[in-house]
């Protein structure tokens, strides 16, 4: 186990690398680059524009300025903000109980459905039940987030008036029970694209099981159906569920960041697309420096898991 640590410690190192790598450059080449927002000052001149240069470290040779970056990151200088001056960590800070909250909310309902739904489909394979779950998923894999999200707000807030049609919380209030009226929308939404990858992975991992040898003897010894689908098929079909959520991660991250802009909810992803428009490139390497951690983190939490799970599986 140590060992196995140990290379996705190292394993993790390069990736992140990489990706810091690939980010930096490609914001710094940019047109217009760091000191965009700059230019579209009213009477900036070129003099004013080499002096903030100078100022911020940005008339280096790029490697040099990498480096500096990459050193203060590590020792936990993620840089400031352009727009307000304000530390990185602290700006993302700010933004990560919103996401966390969201996915969170979001994922739990789209595992529990998708989850009955893959279960369901599978045993009864061929009712009426599963033609409409494919369906179904079908149609989860084909609509976009963001009009889906429109389609919600349309319905539910503008037609019906049940529900805000967006931020996190009213005003004034910022209650538990508040949020949780703004969180309904911007988590259906989410949770039902969602869905339809969950049901599909557990139909499919569900009819392996089934056609597994221990099912059929299970069956013979008198076991109760309903015993044989909880502890032989299901117990062991979830376990490819569990490397299914670590992937599933990046794809979530992605799908927050569209929700978010559509519900206007003060996440990381919001918070990426407002430091894209202004610009502010520290936050936004912060924020692809914190995702990919994020995403790591993820698969190698759910490797472990599935250890823990499954005695067969060994990591060394």
């Amino acid at each position: 186990m140590t060992r196995y640590l140990l290379s996705r410690f190292w394993q993790s190192l390069v990736l992140l690398l990489l990706v810091s790598v690939i980010g930096f450059l490609v914001l710094n080449l940019m047109p217009g680059g760091p000191l965009s927002q700059y230019t579209r000052t009213p009477g900036m001149t070129r003099e004013m524009l080499d002096r903030i240069a100078e100022q911020m470290g940005l008339n280096r040779p790029l490697p040099v300025q990498y480096a500096d970056w990459a050193w203060n990151l590590v020792q936990g200088d993620w840089g400031k903000s352009y727009r307000d001056g304000r530390p990185v960590l602290t700006i993302i800070g700010d933004h990560l109980f919103a996401t966390l909250l969201l996915m969170g909310v979001s994922t739990f309902f789209a595992i529990v459905i998708g989850a009955w739904m893959g279960i369901r489909s599978a045993v009864k394979q061929g009712s009426l039940f599963d033609h409409s779950a494919t369906v179904i998923a079908m149609v989860g894999f084909s609509v976009p987030t963001f009009w889906l999200g429109l389609i919600a707000i349309f319905i539910f807030s503008l037609w019906l008036g049940w529900l805000p049609a967006g931020n996190m919380y009213t005003v004034g209030d910022g209650s538990a029970r508040d949020i949780a009226v703004h969180l309904i929308l911007p988590a259906a939404t989410l949770a039902l694209v969602s869905v339809a990858t969950w049901s599909q992975y557990m139909r499919t991992a569900t009819l392996d099981v089934i056609s597994q040898d221990f099912v059929r003897t299970a069956r013979t010894k008198g076991l109760t159906p309903r015993r044989v689908l909880m502890k032989h098929i299901v117990g062991n079909a979830v376990v490819p569920m569990i490397t299914l959520a670590g992937m599933q991660l990046p794809t979530l991250l992605g799908g927050a960041l569209v929700t978010e802009t559509v519900f206007t909810w003060p996440g990381m992803g919001r918070l990426f697309l407002d430091s894209l428009g202004y610009q502010d490139y520290p936050v936004i390497m912060g924020l692809l420096m914190f995702s990919a951690i994020l995403v790591l983190a993820g698969n190698l939490l759910a490797d472990l898991a599935i250890a823990f799970i499954d005695p067969r599986i060994r990591l060394d």
